[in-house]
């Protein structure tokens, strides 16, 4: 009797246990399809999200070297130079380069080099040009933002390759390897380096353009184009030559006048000194008598008598 009864309840505790085991299988799997919609949802939404933060990603702003150079013709040098200043540093800049120089006409003619930023460029240039009479104008502009993004780039995957390059060290036993680490981290540093350096030099050519002015008085620029000889030309020509030659002479003359003194020395000592101590030559003597005469002869071959009969 008590073995009937523990088979029987042997028997109950596995039917039991069976039927657990199939709700929770049939809750799983009900589950598992109530997630499957939200899952699908979840993941069509995210992938919205990304176009959506793709669509509104702001674009690289373009990275720009602008040049220009100027010439101007203008009355007053001075006051167009300091107008010019004024402005560059009203728009934020600065004057780089400056030089000034006169011709032979005494016109005034001055070459500056001045930096002001890129967002105020054609402001400051307009300026400019209203300074006075514009004779040559050139402008450039080159993209180089692909070459910024290169850099930067560069710049990062340096710097992790720098940080890595250290952890080996700090983990580093061996005194060869710590040599080894010390030369790699020195290369990867001088590349770093480098890169800055050029990150820098993109960083100001693109902050600031460079607009070269060149200021000249009036009538330069018309005596420097006029290439055609007039009289005077010619006269002053040949007045320089002749200036030349003279000078030319002169040299000669400076030159070769030491030996030709050291000469006429030498000449007045052999005359004075040396020439009368030497011997004479004894004069020739003179032949006495007369020579005889060849006597005249005829035609016929017969001599000719003195006297005639």
């Amino acid at each position: 009797m008590r073995t009937q009864v523990r088979i029987l309840a042997g028997v109950l505790l596995a039917a039991s246990l069976a039927l657990a085991g199939c709700s929770e299988s049939g809750g799983d799997s009900k589950s598992s399809y109530a997630d499957a919609p939200s899952a699908a949802r979840g993941a069509g939404g995210g992938a919205a999200e990304d176009g959506k933060s793709a669509r509104r990603a702001p674009r690289l702003a373009p990275s720009v070297i602008r040049t220009a150079s100027l010439e101007v013709e203008v009355r007053d040098v001075p006051g167009a130079l300091a107008k010019a200043r004024q402005v560059t540093e009203d728009a934020g800049g600065y004057v780089g380069e400056e030089s000034t120089d006169r011709d032979d006409d005494g016109s005034e003619r001055t070459r500056v080099v001045l930096r002001v930023p890129s967002e105020r460029y054609a402001e400051v240039l307009g300026s400019l040009q209203g300074t006075g009479k514009l004779l040559r104008r050139t402008a450039r502009a080159q993209d180089v933002t692909d070459q910024v993004v290169d850099v930067d780039s560069r710049i990062k995957s340096q710097r992790a390759s720098v940080a890595r390059v250290r952890e080996l060290m700090d983990r580093a036993d061996k005194l060869t390897d710590v040599v080894a680490l010390e030369g790699e981290l020195s290369s990867r540093e001088a590349d770093l380096e480098a890169l800055l350096a050029q990150q820098a030099s993109l960083k100001d050519r693109t902050g600031l353009a460079t607009i070269t002015l060149s200021l000249a008085g009036k009538g330069a620029q018309a005596g420097a184009g006029d290439d055609t000889p007039g009289f005077l030309d010619a006269l002053s020509g040949g007045w320089h030559a002749f200036l030349t030659m003279l000078r030319w002479i002169a040299l000669v003359v400076g030159a070769v006048l030491p030996f030709a003194a050291l000469l006429a020395l030498l000449v007045f000592l052999w005359r004075r000194l040396v020439r009368p101590r030497l011997p004479r030559r004894p004069a020739p003597t003179p032949v006495s008598g007369s020579l005889p005469q060849a006597r005249p002869v005829s035609e016929g071959g017969a001599p000719v008598s003195g006297e005639h009969k």
